[in-house]
């Protein structure tokens, strides 16, 4: 059984979310589905798909105009949440500090936080990855967590450039999460990976070791393309 998220960044709207569940229910699978979706939407009801937030507020509450909280988020019926994704790290401004500070919310009011890591092109060009990669596990993870919590490694110069690690590539940073999360404590914890995924790629990438799963991008927008993705793999 894999993971397959889908992350709508900032599209669609509940009518798209609504048809999209309806298509996706008649799918027979095993596998974990997520759409992490705008805030708007997330009050959609679905028995198959399970709804997520794309991101939540480091804050609980208070004069944070524009922010949503982990409390909110969960209220308006959430089981997950996106946090540290490599947009809201170049755009918002995340660090690996905040990401923890957010995933220790969204613990503290009963979602899974999804923890995004990953390097840019000029880390890698600097030949940091690995060290990126490792930090950013280890300092994005609230200290001492038994709640459940998913990783997913995005390359984030693959990101939006429609260009995908090698196999290799893919399979030495996923064993370096894997390494570092079993020296944490947090054996078993499952590792997407998340950077150009389409239904071309999908089950070649999840057949990776230590690739529990993916989280999609644009391909999750539309079912034709989603659908291909999730029944890639049993």
């Amino acid at each position: 059984m894999k993971i397959i998220a889908g992350n709508w960044k900032m599209n669609g709207t509940r009518t798209n979310l609504e048809n999209m569940i309806n298509e996706l229910s008649s799918i027979n699978t095993e596998n974990t589905i997520i759409l992490c979706v705008p805030y708007t939407m997330l009050n959609v009801k679905s028995d198959k798909i399970a709804i997520g937030a794309q991101d939540i507020s480091q804050h609980t509450h208070g004069a944070y105009t524009g922010e949503v909280s982990a409390q909110m988020v969960a209220d308006a019926g959430a089981k997950y949440t996106i946090i540290g994704h490599s947009e809201c790290r170049q755009y918002h401004g995340d660090t690996n500090d905040t990401v923890r500070t957010k995933a220790e919310q969204a613990l503290a009011n009963g979602l899974t936080p999804i923890i995004c890591v990953g390097e840019t092109m000029d880390e890698k060009q600097a030949g940091k990855t690995m060290t990126i990669i490792e930090s950013g596990v280890r300092e994005s993870i609230p200290l001492d967590t038994k709640s459940p919590i998913i990783i997913a490694y995005e390359p984030r110069w693959a990101i939006g450039a429609g260009l995908t690690p090698t196999h290799d590539e893919i399979a030495t940073a996923h064993t370096l999460i894997a390494n570092t999360l079993t020296d944490m404590g947090l054996t078993g914890t499952p590792v997407l990976y998340g950077a150009s995924v389409k239904g071309s790629n999908a089950a070649e990438i999840m057949s990776i070791p230590n690739v529990d799963g993916v989280l999609v991008g644009g391909a999750s927008l539309k079912s034709d393309e989603f659908i291909p993705i999730i029944t890639s793999v049993k």
